[in-house]
Parts: structure tokens; C-alpha cells; sequence
């Protein structure tokens, strides 16, 4: 058993909480029994496993690597509040991005939950890749991978430049949706396309000006009280669900 938060593992452990870090060692750190089976079963490396008492674990984590730890050294390396005892470190994916006909552009979405629960839409939406442009929070930051539920693990999400991206789904066929307020139809009275991307924008600022231009059309989601915006999530989960329907 490890019990000083001074050993080299639980150090390198530790370094998984900030993103150079992962991008250095091509892997993260994920906590939760459910966020490990989903690893598993969606066939993601998992390179070992931590936890507090080896009696609780089910069988197919005898398969893996595994590390006890003490509780001391445990809630050193958690980034939850009720840490479950068990923790692993998952190697980056590249996901192949074979586009399908239904795609998700974020723009420098930066909430950790809404860019998790994003994909945790998309996932239920039926939606075939993801595409994160510059500015978007980490994929592999602990709040977005606790948010989507395991949803990363099932479909392409990978980083890109949204300009050339909206250009080569163009090529291949895409309709592209931006969301904006200004010269925009309502969501619901435009028709919708074979293949078709969603452009979501960055919480405070929308969609970016260039990405809007090269969009097919511009939409809105009608807001009937008083409230001033829908939040991206929400706006993202209607116009996926739209588009599917």
C-alpha cells in the first residue's frame, strides 16, 4: 500500500490535474467506478488502477494494473468532494474522425459542465463527432469528464480549427448552422439537411463573426419570458434533438 503523498506515483498522479501535464504524458486521470467501466467497455487504455480497498473491486479490474492506496493519499490525488476510492489513469484516444452526418462545432466554450454536458447531448442525441475549437476548455479537465458521464468515451471528439473544419464539412456535403441573435430564423421554421453541423459559440461572446460568415444559416431559439438567453447547453440539446428528429 502507498501512504505518503511524497511517492513518485501519487506525484505523477497529482501532475494529471493540470493540462500540459496530460498533453506531455498523453494521459488522464478519471475517478469513479462508472467513468472506468465506460473506459473499459469503450476499449480506452486504461494503464492502471487506484484505489482504497481492493475487497470492493469487481472482477474485470483484476485484468488491469492495480495500486492500493491510503485515504491520506487518496483525497491528495481526488478532484471530487466524496472521493469514491477508486481512480485511473486512461490514456488519450485519438479518435477518428470520421464525421457521419451529423456534427457538433464548439466554439471557445470555456464552463467545464457545459462543454461536459454538451457531449453528454450530443451522445444521447445520436450526434456522430464532436469538433472542439481554439479557446474550448480542456477535454480531459476532471469537471468536463465528470460531466459527460462517459459520454467521451463513445464518439469522435478531437481539436480543430473551425474554419478550415466548416470548409471541409462544406466540401463533404454539410449544411451549417450558426446560433446568433442578429439576421437569424427561428431555429424552427429552417429545414434541415442530410448533413448537418451545429456551430455553438462561447458563453458570453456567441458564435465568432468569422465562424458565422461561413455558416449556410444563421438560427435562434425564441425566448418567450423574460429571460435574457438560454444557457449554451440547453440551446445545444434543442438544436441536436431538432436536427435528429
Amino acid at each position: 500500500m502507498i501512504t505518503s503523498v511524497k511517492n513518485e506515483k501519487v506525484k505523477a498522479w497529482k501532475k494529471l490535474q493540470q493540462r500540459k501535464e496530460r498533453k506531455q504524458t498523453n494521459t488522464f486521470l478519471i475517478e469513479g467506478l462508472h467513468l472506468i467501466e465506460e473506459a473499459w467497455k469503450s476499449e480506452w487504455r486504461i494503464k492502471e488502477i487506484i484505489v482504497l480497498d481492493f475487497e470492493v473491486l469487481p472482477e474485470w479490474v483484476q485484468d488491469f494494473a492495480v495500486e492500493e492506496v491510503s485515504d491520506n493519499v487518496f483525497q491528495y490525488i481526488s478532484q471530487t468532494q466524496t472521493p469514491q476510492g477508486i481512480a485511473a489513469v486512461v490514456e488519450i484516444k485519438r479518435m477518428d474522425n470520421n464525421k457521419g452526418n451529423h456534427v457538433l462545432l464548439i466554439d471557445a466554450v470555456q464552463d467545464p459542465g457545459n462543454l461536459g454536458t454538451m457531449i453528454r447531448t450530443a451522445d444521447a442525441a445520436g450526434f456522430d463527432g464532436i469538433v472542439l475549437g481554439e479557446g474550448t476548455v480542456d477535454l480531459f479537465n476532471d469537471k468536463v469528464v465528470r460531466a459527460t458521464q462517459g459520454s467521451l468515451f463513445h464518439l469522435p471528439i478531437y481539436d480543430a480549427k473551425l474554419t478550415d473544419e466548416i470548409v471541409a464539412l462544406k466540401e463533404a456535403g454539410f449544411t451549417i448552422w450558426a446560433t446568433a441573435l442578429e439576421d437569424a430564423e427561428i431555429y424552427s421554421d429552417v429545414s434541415v439537411a442530410n448533413k448537418m453541423a451545429i456551430i455553438m459559440g462561447n458563453e458570453g461572446a456567441g458564435v465568432n463573426r468569422e465562424l458565422i460568415a461561413l455558416a449556410d444559416t444563421i438560427v435562434t431559439i425564441p425566448i418567450y419570458g423574460k429571460a435574457e438567453s438560454l444557457n449554451v447547453s440547453i440551446a445545444s440539446a434543442i438544436l441536436m434533438y431538432y436536427v435528429k428528429s
